[in-house]
């Protein structure tokens, strides 16, 4: 691992981020073109410390996401590959399940919905009544539930740690601190300018998650798209309580949101990890209310589509701001799932921050998105399941590269 120091490269790969997808890309590019040159460009002083490092850890197995998506066919084949990755390395993952839970009648409409959906994506999973469900999670109240097997959970940053490894192993080299502030494209190269000095390569991935519109805004690629940075801040609970949960539990998607919802996960150290909800950051790396970026607030502000957005989902973006602002009101949202949890039962984890992109019409992008501008590739939408679909992602770039 290089830190800054002013030095030129010449590549056939550069990749842009140093986040899982970034990582992953590198590894198949190697892979798949033994000996070539390959440089990564970090712009913090470490690998993985925004959405790859701060994730709840989970294997997705593709329920939720529209069939024929790149989200659905991706994390389909993105948790298989992952196993099949973490097994062959000896890296810390179980395929453990997660049940979605109808917490009331209501409910099983929309869950029977989603049980469709992941036979459409090829999933499997089944509709268990609240007796099956209690023998699974004794604490969690439910009248019906999903049950999805093929679920899981995995350290993320020990799969980082492999890839870096096997990359700087076949030759690649990653560079931190190392942030782009302009890039020159040519007829058969491109010319990436860092902090830590040039890079001239064949090709540039740009996988540079909450950055990755301005970075692509450098040729004039960003296709429209800009990166609306979401807060999803975590709780977990205390490690006595940690026995209200067995694995992961998680509610019927509320149409009227464009996100999950809080749900209750067991990581991989055995943690109980409660969470995320959703709020607008104000910073791109705003992992608190503290963390307010000027220029971040000027796009919120100039951005019509953001306005169209609060307006359409003010009511439930409010409870969303005061389960931010109390502990009791979030501990409300997982009585819902576990009603034996309580207030005190819950201390901060560390909150992410979700790089969601808005498309051109002003609506927030649901899939991949991933632009092609001369000789490089942009990552403009990948949250998640990203992570569990990043081999995956990384096999679609590099194919599409190499044809």
């Amino acid at each position: 691992m290089t830190s800054a120091s002013m030095s030129s490269a010449r590549a056939d790969l550069a990749v842009v981020g140093a986040g899982i997808i970034g990582l992953a890309t590198a590894h198949r590019y190697l892979t798949a073109n033994p000996g070539s040159r390959v440089v990564i460009c970090e712009a913090e002083e470490r690998p993985g410390l925004h959405q790859t490092g701060r994730n709840s850890g989970v294997l997705h197995s593709g329920v939720y996401y529209r069939p024929g998506s790149a989200k659905a066919s991706l994390a389909v084949a993105g948790c298989t590959s992952m196993v099949k990755f973490c097994q062959e390395r000896g890296i810390a993952h179980e395929v453990c399940g997660k049940v979605i839970v109808a917490v009331d009648s209501s409910e099983r409409e929309r869950l029977g919905a989603l049980a469709a959906r992941a036979a459409s994506n090829g999933v499997a999973a089944e509709l268990i009544d609240a007796r099956r469900l209690a023998e699974l999670e004794p604490h969690c109240a439910g009248v019906e539930a999903l049950l999805v097997p093929s679920t899981g959970i995995v350290d993320y940053s020990a799969v980082c740690s492999a890839l870096i490894d096997e990359v700087e192993a076949a030759g690649g080299e990653l560079r931190t601190n190392a942030a782009v502030v302009g890039i020159v494209p040519a007829a058969d190269r491109v010319r990436i300018t860092t902090t830590s000095g040039d890079v001239e390569a064949n090709w540039l991935v740009n996988c540079a998650g909450l950055r990755c519109d301005q970075v692509a805004a450098f040729v004039g690629a960003a296709g429209g798209y800009r990166i609306v940075p979401f807060r999803g801040e975590y709780y977990e609970l205390v490690p006595e309580r940690s026995c209200l949960v067995n694995n992961l539990i998680y509610p019927v998607p509320d149409p009227s949101f464009p996100f999950l919802g809080v749900h209750l996960t067991r990581m991989i150290d055995g943690t109980i990890h409660a969470g995320p909800n959703a709020v607008l950051a104000l910073a791109r790396e705003g992992y608190s209310w503290t963390d307010i970026s000027r220029a971040q607030l000027r796009e919120h502000v100039a951005n019509r589509g953001l306005w169209r957005l609060a307006r359409r989902y003010w009511r439930t973006g409010a409870g969303e701001v005061w389960r931010s602002l109390s502990k009791a009101a979030f501990a409300r949202a997982l009585q819902r799932l576990v009603p034996d949890i309580e207030a005190d039962d819950l201390v901060r984890s560390k909150a992410g921050v979700r790089a969601q992109a808005m498309d051109p019409a002003g609506e927030l992008e649901e899939d991949f998105a991933v632009t092609v501008a001369g000789r490089s590739t942009h990552v403009l939408n990948a949250p998640s399941p990203a992570a569990t679909s990043s081999l995956e992602i990384a096999k679609m770039i590099v194919d599409r590269i190499d044809r």
